[in-house]
């Protein structure tokens, strides 16, 4: 199974920004990797980014809503998200759950609406800092996966994206023993719930991913890619990350 790495752009990056989408392309399209690439820029970049990409990389989108159109000032549909070029979404960031109160049942219809779209949903979940320190987080992941995860999933529509809340953009990561004992308990759930259906949902490790550390990150059994913030704004750093994974394959 190939790894897929991913890069989320957040609200980060204006026209100028493309530059660094422009870098990525050329490396890419000059030793086509053996893992699969996505940059998920905003949604202003969206559609330039796939022009410039040239089919070296997949471009995805951040969120979307869960009805394909209506009237819903501000929102992007998934179909929309397609028409611009996107191929993927980002759905239930753990900053979409907290900072605009997005449940379990709301990013499960969201993922219903990408797939109708034709897109990759890359599902996220993880556990507060809180959460962990009272030893719920097995339990918790768990209950976001049960809850968030459609029950038609299959690996070539969903991938599943764990990010412990506290690491993500603190320069925090767990320890190389915690990361993978989350993704076998992922493993373990998606297993026993879709049985060999789950066999190809990659299994994504994000939270302060960057070049100093993700060569131990991808190698970790269990571990099929990564979901990249602030690394992937930098074609050289998001650059040396996609290499981290070639080394393992």
């Amino acid at each position: 199974m190939r790894q897929l790495i991913a890069g989320n752009w957040k609200m980060n990056g204006l026209a100028a920004s493309l530059d660094q989408i422009d870098a990525l392309a050329r490396a890419l399209s000059a030793k086509a990797p053996h893992t699969d690439v996505l940059v998920c820029p905003p949604a202003t970049l969206l559609q330039r980014a796939a022009m410039r990409g040239q089919g070296a990389f997949a471009v995805g989108g951040q969120d979307c809503h869960a009805m394909a159109a209506g009237a819903f000032t501000g929102d992007v549909s998934a179909p929309m998200l397609a028409d611009a070029g996107a191929t993927a979404v980002i759905l239930g960031h753990s900053e979409r759950r907290q900072g605009h109160g997005e449940t379990d049942a709301l990013v499960n219809a969201k993922v219903c609406s990408a797939w109708r779209a034709g897109l990759l949903s890359v599902i996220c979940v993880g556990e507060t800092e809180a959460e962990r320190e009272e030893g719920r987080a097995l339990d918790v992941v768990a209950g976001q996966l049960a809850g968030s995860v459609p029950d038609a999933a299959t690996g070539d529509i969903t991938a599943i994206a764990y990010e412990p809340v506290w690491a993500i953009g603190a320069g925090k990561t767990p320890s190389m023993q915690d990361i993978a004992s989350m993704h076998r308990h992922i493993r373990a759930q998606l297993a026993g719930r879709f049985g060999l259906n789950s066999e190809r949902i990659r299994i994504l490790y994000g939270g302060s991913v960057k070049p100093s550390n993700a060569r131990d990150i991808l190698a970790l059994e269990g571990v099929d890619g990564a979901l990249v913030g602030g690394a992937s704004l930098k074609a050289a750093e998001f650059l040396a990350i996609i290499e981290a994974a070639q080394r393992r394959s």
